[in-house]
Order: structure tokens, then sequence, then C-alpha cells
């Protein structure tokens, strides 16, 4: 059971793996974009490079693989069509709907700090009908350098007007676990058991749980809202 000790004063969001299910659909992506071109791709140089933003994520890929095209046609061509399959395709993770209305009813800032292009970002808020829960919403392009680094992390709190060391942050990945623990925020950890396990944080965070519903029942517990 997550114990918390003290009240966050904003909650920042990972998207991928945290709040939707949408890592079945970015292996998709990926296998066909890289099929065409006659490579394959194997969980042991995936793995390593997921929560990284874009130009990281194919940057590493390309060096694994002998890659010829540029970051940039991969990245286009892995964005549309990733977005081209999120109706329908990115359900909502276990106790996502639910926190995030529990802390928009008490008027706890939230905003999502993700490493995926801000046309994935638009696109899966926009499915789920969350554009007026989250103005806030930052992107890994957006800042200096992407998670691990702390940068997103701190440019998110910097939006909401609230101090990086009283925000709590939720993670699926060990890299953006990282980046929210190397931001000085409260993290917890909500492994997506696809491409983790909760014993791979345990160097990064003391809080790992199995889903979201146990996040929200620590904040009920500290009675942080009223």
């Amino acid at each position: 059971m997550l114990t918390l000790t003290s009240c966050p004063e904003a909650v920042i969001f990972d998207m991928d793996g945290l709040l939707v299910d949408s890592e079945p659909v970015w292996e998709i992506v990926e296998h066909r974009l890289l099929g065409k071109r006659g490579k394959v791709l194997t969980d042991d140089i995936r793995m390593p490079l997921i929560g990284l933003r874009m130009d990281d994520f194919w940057r590493g890929l390309r060096a694994a693989l002998e890659i010829p095209d540029a970051e940039e046609i991969l990245i286009a061509e892995a964005v549309n069509s990733f977005v081209s399959m999120i109706p329908g395709s990115v359900p909502v993770r276990p106790g996502a709907g639910q926190i995030i209305q529990y802390l928009i009813d008490r008027r706890v800032p939230i905003a999502i700090a993700s490493s995926s292009p801000m046309a994935v970002i638009d696109g899966v808020v926009a499915e789920h009908l969350w554009d007026a829960y989250f103005p806030v919403r930052v992107t890994g392009d957006e800042v200096p350098e992407g998670k691990p680094a702390p940068d997103i992390y701190l440019e998110a709190a910097r939006r909401l007007g609230a101090n990086p060391a009283n925000c709590l942050a939720l993670e699926d990945s060990r890299n953006g676990a990282r980046a929210a623990a190397a931001a000085g925020m409260i993290t917890v950890a909500v492994p997506d058991l696809s491409h983790g396990t909760p014993e791979g944080f345990a160097s990064i965070t003391p809080f790992v749980v199995e889903s979201l519903h146990e996040v929200q029942a620590a904040l009920e517990a500290l009675a942080c809202f009223g």
C-alpha cells in the first residue's frame, strides 16, 4: 500500500503507458516502419530507449540498426502513423480517469509531461475528452534535454506555478522516473509491465504501485484536498 507523507501542490502525469495503454500501438508503428526498411526491432534494443523523446529514441534505433534515413523522416512517419491509429486504440489505464476527475474536482493543478510530440499528446487528450483538464501539456521537444534529464518536469512545474519539491510526479518508465526524481519531485512509479518490472525502480524511487487507483487512495488517506 502506498503511503505518502505530504500533500502535493500539483500533480504531473506522464502519458504513454501511464494515463493510456499506448505502448502496444507504438510497437506496431515501430515494427511496421522498420519492417519496410528490412530491419528487425528486438526488445534488447527497444527497452533501454522507452521513455526517451522521439529524437533520442530514433537516434538510438538508427545507430543500433544502421538505418540510413534521417531521424526527421523516421519521426514524421512514426508520428503520422501513430496519430492515425489513436481513435479506439489507446484505452485509458486503470484508475487514470478517476484520479484525473478526483484532482479536477478539488482544483488541484495538473499537467502532462510526455516525451511524445505535441501532435500525439493532443490526439490522445482529445480522444479521451481531457482538453479542459490539461491546459498544461509539455513535450520533450520543448526543453533542452529530454528524459531522463529533469527539464520536462521542471518546465511543467514552472507552467503550473508550483515548487518542484512539492509536486507529485507519476511515471511508468525508468527513464521517466529518473527525470522526475532528478527534478526533486515526489516520484511514484506505476510500471507498465510490457517494458518494466517493479524491481527495476528500486534505485530510483521507494514509491512503486500497481495502478493509479493506489495513488488516489494514498491522497484520500492524507485528506489532502478536503
